[in-house]
């Protein structure tokens, strides 16, 4: 049978309002009353109800975290960024995996509000109108992880995807290439089609070396599209001798589908990967990777969040980490 607050107060020959406040670690009990309460609460094995307590307080302190894939290991890490700090903070967390599918997404955002969250970490690599539409009607702050949206209505944790990706492409031209490919993620995502491939459009302009279309390749963010990706531009008259990759999962496809041909990397074909997962040092040769700090945006994006819900000063509802290249075997 569960023990109730009641049966607490009757135990301990005190008030429901004790009870509550000694659960609550309000000061203004008595020692000797307080030493009193928690022995029973220990004694007949009592654990408050959470729910009930945020009907009280108008409070569940649990946050929803929307998430396209947990079993990404991108995502993995983001999500121990942000229950590290949710725990730290006492808040809860419900997880849900939307599938990178927009009228799941928009489901689980109302499931969230419906569980009565105090707020929501939303991920998604397309966040469209329709998305702000929604998030901005919210009743409970809603920050963004490792996505963006261009309005810049939506608080959010990213890095500057634009200037990261110019800089693995720089660092390749900086290498003596000319013939660069880019095998990107999905390009209806704002995030490759607004940020990443404008960054490697940008690095060869400036340059002085022509784009050439049918060096960007799009994938779908896993491992056979990269063996598909570099397959289909070994095909080329002129072979790319220098691939950027969106995701490190792809660019092991990529690298692996190089080898399948018999080419070296990194003498024959360099390689550059995108996020710096645990991917990336399981792969021989090692892979070259842009540095994005999932652990961290995570971790940020959870103490945004926790501002926003304590309703304490933000001074920057769009928060950019920053990024860096880590040098491994698959560039020289």
């Amino acid at each position: 049978m569960n023990v109730t607050i009641y049966d607490v107060a009757r135990e301990a020959s005190v008030s429901m309002a004790t009870v509550s406040r000694v659960v609550n670690g309000n000061p203004n009990v008595k020692p000797s009353t307080r030493k009193k309460v928690l022995e029973t609460i220990e004694r007949l094995g009592y654990r408050p109800n959470a729910v009930a307590r945020g009907l009280a307080s108008k409070k569940t302190t649990t946050v929803g975290v929307i998430i396209p894939d947990i079993s990404n290991i991108f995502y993995a890490e983001l999500a121990r960024g942000i229950e590290d700090i949710a725990t730290m903070y006492k808040y809860n967390i419900i997880l849900s995996n939307s599938d990178q599918n927009q009228d799941k997404e928009l489901h689980l955002l109302n499931t969230m509000l419906g569980k009565q969250v105090d707020g929501i970490i939303f991920m998604s690599g397309n966040v469209t109108e329709s998305h702000v539409e929604e998030l901005k009607k919210s009743p409970v702050p809603i920050v963004l992880a490792a996505s963006i949206e261009s309005t810049n209505q939506i608080p959010s944790v990213t890095i500057d995807y634009e200037q990261a990706a110019y800089d693995a492409v720089k660092a390749l031209i900086d290498n003596g290439h000319d013939k660069i490919a880019f095998v990107s993620g999905t390009l209806e995502e704002p995030i490759n089609k607004e940020k990443k491939v404008k960054g490697y459009e940008r690095a060869l302009k400036e340059s002085g070396l022509s784009l050439r279309e049918e060096y960007i390749v799009e994938g779908d963010y896993t491992y056979d599209s990269g063996i598909e990706a570099i397959e289909k531009l070994l095909e080329e008259t002129e072979k790319p001798t220098a691939i950027f990759v969106g995701t490190d999962e792809m660019a092991l496809g990529v690298i692996h589908g190089a080898q399948d041909r018999g080419l070296n990397v990194p003498n024959d074909i360099e390689v550059v990967g995108f996020d710096n997962t645990r991917l990336s040092t399981m792969v021989r040769p090692q892979l070259t990777t842009v540095v994005q700090p999932m652990y961290d945006i995570g971790a940020v994006a959870m103490r945004l969040l926790t501002k926003y819900m304590n309703k304490e000063t933000v001074d920057s509802n769009i928060v950019q980490l920053p990024h860096r290249i880590e040098y491994r075997q698959s560039t020289k």
